[in-house]
């Protein structure tokens, strides 16, 4: 784990993966140095399969195959995957933040890692079960 490093909600992955427009400045800013390579950000299980399901149902549009798409993106080694435990499944079913099951997951995730979480998700914001910045 780096000192100076995040993890990513599927929202703001899928906003940096098309241009970053709609980021907020802090998130903007976080994704901008994991592209000079300045810190790491790292990408729960859960939202590489949450990315996977929207793609699927066409609620986003990657421009390729979803497995092409994380190539693309783990390519550059500021960006890591963050298998998903046992712990995280455990922490996630006693967080309850919402009932969306990837939120908790990718909250748990970010608990595991003791790392602030870009998310602009107001329920899991305003839980405090995280650090978040936006």
């Amino acid at each position: 784990m780096a000192d100076n490093a995040v993890v990513t909600d599927t929202h703001a992955l899928v906003f940096h993966a098309a241009g970053g427009g709609s980021l907020g400045p802090k998130a903007r800013a976080a994704f901008a140095a994991a592209e000079r390579r300045e810190t790491i950000i790292y990408v729960p299980a859960a939202v590489i399969w949450e990315v996977s399901l929207l793609a699927r149902s066409v609620r986003i549009n990657l421009r390729r195959p979803v497995r092409e798409f994380f190539a693309d993106l783990f390519s550059n080694p500021a960006y890591q995957p963050h298998a998903l435990e046992a712990d995280q499944v455990f922490d996630a079913d006693d967080l309850r933040l919402t009932r969306d099951p990837f939120d908790g997951l990718i909250v748990a995730s970010a608990r595991d890692l003791s790392l602030a979480l870009i998310t602009r998700d107001a329920a899991i914001r305003g839980s405090g079960a995280v650090r978040t910045i936006w």
